[in-house]
């Protein structure tokens, strides 16, 4: 089996159960910030809405070099942050499902000039840099949200919030 068809089905299922969360995002609370070290509600959710797009960069190039150019994504609204995160998802998908075993086999790396972040095979870029630090950002969206008196969907069944009496 390729390595394509076994990452499709877990990123299909993850981004479904990001954009619950992300569609909970209200738009009166994009300012919000819980804590002066953590982000703000809007730059939280913009990162987790344009990480998926980072996978068709992750296939195409072998190195990274972060030069101080990035700037994140700031959503205006809820519908922007889904726009952008739909857009992603679709880019991110379209990546995967032309990538060869050959592809995720080749060593990727981030740096910032002559500083070496890390270099790992792409397939580990994909599930570790990507997936993984989507889901983890997402349960900090779900803290947020429950902050703010926002019903939680369920990830992996109900939540509490959709559990009945």
């Amino acid at each position: 089996m390729a390595i394509r068809d076994v990452i499709l089905p877990e990123y299909d299922q993850e981004m479904a159960n990001t954009r619950k969360m992300l569609a909970a995002v209200p738009d009166g609370k994009l300012t919000y910030q819980p804590h002066p070290k953590s982000m703000q509600l809007d730059k939280l959710a913009g990162h987790i809405a344009e990480m998926p797009g980072w996978i068709p960069m992750t296939m195409q190039v072998e190195v990274l070099n972060m030069d101080g150019s990035y700037q994140p994504f700031l959503p205006k609204s809820n519908a922007e942050l889904l726009t952008t995160f739909d857009k992603n998802v679709k880019e991110g998908r379209e990546a995967l499902s032309k990538a060869t075993d050959e592809q995720f086999a080749v060593v990727w790396t981030m740096k910032s000039g002559d500083q070496v972040y890390f270099s790992m095979p792409r397939t580990a870029v994909v599930r570790g840099l990507i997936m993984n630090h989507i889901i983890h950002h997402r349960a900090q969206l779900g803290v947020y949200l429950r902050l703010n008196d926002v019903p939680i969907p369920g990830m992996y069944g109900p939540s509490a919030d959709e559990m009945t009496k």
